[in-house]
């Protein structure tokens, strides 16, 4: 499991034209999902989302948590992220899971960091998104939960 993190100060995301999800101050994550991917693989993400420190504290030092400055998620699912380049010009996603497993995988990610008292909104599975955002910083990471 792939998650591509961006410190925002403001994101939304739109299918057709209508926001169906917005936040302040938190990350946007962009979750990918592959065919080995299990219960722990959400877990360990969610761990590393929720106490990444990455925002700045009173000396203006990257040292606070999402919890700690109670920041929002807006999570997107993104097959893309398992792409493969390395042939021709155009991607290969035959690492992504299947459309049933990923959704399944992506509602339990967000389930948790719920659980964890994160503010979580999203996209809508499968569709066509516009997704805006405020990139601070700019701050971005990639964590993928098979190099852990």
């Amino acid at each position: 499991m792939k998650a591509v993190i961006q410190r925002a100060k403001n994101a939304d995301v739109q299918v057709e034209e209508e926001t169906v999800g917005e936040i302040n101050d938190g990350f946007v994550v962009l979750l990918g999902v592959t065919h080995e991917d299990t219960i722990d693989d959400v877990e360990y993400l969610v761990n590393k989302i929720v106490h990444l420190r990455v925002f700045e504290d009173a000396s203006g030092k990257m040292n606070l948590s999402l919890k700690d400055v109670n920041g929002q998620v807006l999570s997107i699912s993104q097959f893309t992220l398992y792409g493969d380049t390395r042939k021709g010009r155009r991607p290969n996603f035959m690492q992504a899971a299947k459309p049933e497993a990923a959704k399944q995988l992506y509602e339990i990610f967000n389930r948790q960091l719920r659980e964890q008292g994160i503010t979580v909104e999203t996209g809508e599975f499968g569709a066509m998104m516009d997704v805006t955002f405020t990139n601070v910083g700019p701050v971005t990471l990639i964590v993928d939960s098979k190099e852990k």
